[in-house]
């Protein structure tokens, strides 16, 4: 019992940690995140996905062959409620702050607002913790706490 009071290693956010507007917006978390050579912006954490997503339209501007998508039989349901077949999944390896994860992604050829979504594979995977409020994500490696500040562009651009 006395382990849950005085844990050494623990992620927490403080009203320090909070955008320059404070509490007073209900934006998204989007992070920027490397992958295959790119920055990609515009990358959504959504701790309510139960699957990490990827737009086909992500892979075609970043010029990854559709030969790399495995079939698959995985429907989810959308933002919109409506359930969608994939066409597939993909591994690619995702750059965050100084870490490299390996993500296996559902591709989905839909519009979205995003150019990847990740849920709670990446989530729970990282052991990274979220915060909309704060508009960051914080999560340990190597004994040290990595932490990563949203942003709000959106774009995909090569690695110069």
């Amino acid at each position: 019992m006395a382990e849950r009071f005085f844990e050494v290693n623990r992620i927490s956010f403080s009203r320090n940690d909070l955008p320059p507007e404070g509490a007073a917006h209900n934006k998204a978390l989007h992070l920027t995140v490397k992958c295959e050579g790119y920055y990609v912006k515009r990358v959504m954490l959504y701790g309510g996905s139960r699957v990490d997503i990827c737009p086909l339209s992500t892979l075609q501007r970043m010029e990854i062959r559709t030969e790399r998508i495995r079939p698959n039989n995985v429907c989810v349901r959308a933002f919109d409620g409506v359930k969608r077949d994939t066409i597939g999944e993909i591994d690619l390896i995702l750059t965050i702050g100084p870490v490299d994860f390996k993500v296996t992604f559902q591709v989905l050829d839909m519009d979205t607002s995003c150019n990847f979504l990740l849920g709670r594979p990446w989530i729970h995977a990282a052991g990274a913790v979220p915060s909309t409020i704060h508009q960051m994500v914080k999560f340990e490696h190597e004994d040290q706490e990595i932490v990563i500040h949203g942003e709000d562009e959106q774009s995909i651009y090569r690695d110069p």
